[in-house]
This record gives C-alpha cells, structure tokens and sequence, in this order.
C-alpha cells in the first residue's frame, strides 16, 4: 500500500471538511430565531420534553441539557440520559458550544468532535426563559425544552405549533419520557443551575 497518495487525500479533505463545517454553522436569514437571546438567562439545565433526535438518543429518557458559560463565547455543555428506560445505562456527551457574534445570542455552533461545528439556533424562548425551542435550519433535529420535566399539555401543543410553523413535520416529533425529579434514583442526573 502506497502511503503517500492516501496522506494527501487525506490532507485535501481537511480544508473541505473546515468549509463544510463553517458554511454548516451559520443559518439561513430567512431561517426563523429570536431577534435576541440573553445568554446569561439561558444557561443552566433545561429538560428535554420533545425531540425530532439524532439517532443515538432515539430511545431515550430523562433528557437533560445543561449550559455553563465558559471563556469568551465559548459554552460548556453536557447533556445526560437514559438509553432505553429509566433504568437503562446513563449516558453523557459534552460537546461545546459557541455564540456566534452574527447571531445576537441566538445562533450557536455545536462542536461534539473537532473540527466540525453544526448549527444550532434558538428559534424560540418565552419571556420567563422557561420553555424553548433548540431547531436547525436543514429541519432534520429539533428540540422543545423546559426548565422543569413536565409542562402542562396547552404549552406543549403550543410549542408544537411553533415547531410545525418552522417548517417541521411534527408527526416525527417523539415526546421524551421525564420522570418528576423525586422519583429519580441517581442524584448526577438531577437538574443543578449552578
């Protein structure tokens, strides 16, 4: 096997992967998202109670994101779960995030392995940063999420709505079973804000 030529293939699909990467990033104009985002306000943990999932967590429980400001722009995210019940194996991934400056808070990339970032856009918080909306603008994933595991049924159709009006097909959207936080058996999958 000739080492040299698959080097170079190799060094030629970087730059292509750091395009793709950063064209990835930023979403359309016409793509819907809050005018402005606090980010400060936004951090902390935030219950996932719907989703239209990547694959890896398409059978998951007790969904939690939790935000954490780090040095400059940069967000230090972790994201736990369940995989297949609420007794299943506990899982955890930590990607970073990263406000982007265009995006007046609202416009994110998400980084889960160097040197790819995806897009990742508040399309929606309510004034009391309460419940929100996480989408991209390929409509492929979304996420509806609240501070608390449960919401009542007239704010989640609502939000469902919000979710139709980007352009989703909502029968796709999979509601993530949350136990109350009393019933959950292991305290690192509590919700911490700190």
């Amino acid at each position: 096997m000739n080492v040299i030529p698959t080097m170079y293939r190799l060094l030629a699909a970087v730059p292509v992967c750091l395009l793709l990467g950063a064209c990835s990033v930023m979403p359309p104009e016409q793509f819907p998202r809050m005018d402005s985002v606090n980010v400060d306000r936004y951090m902390g943990g935030w219950f996932v109670i719907a989703h239209i999932p990547p694959g890896v967590v398409s059978d998951s429980y007790n969904n939690i994101e939790r935000y954490q400001r780090g040095d400059g722009n940069r967000i230090n995210t972790v994201y736990t779960y369940r995989d297949g019940g609420f007794d299943g194996e506990a899982k955890r991934m930590e990607p970073t995030g990263f406000v982007l400056d265009e995006g007046d808070g609202a416009v994110w990339a998400m980084q889960f392995i160097w040197p790819i970032k995806m897009e990742y856009t508040i399309a929606y918080v309510d004034a009391a940063y309460e419940t929100t909306i996480v989408a991209r603008s390929k409509r492929d994933w979304v996420w509806i999420m609240a501070r608390r595991p449960q919401i009542d049924e007239a704010t989640y159709q609502g939000l469902v709505q919000r979710v139709a009006a980007l352009g989703y097909d909502v029968g796709q959207l999979r509601k993530v079973p949350q136990q109350p936080l009393n019933r959950r058996q292991d305290v690192d999958f509590e919700l911490t804000t700190d």
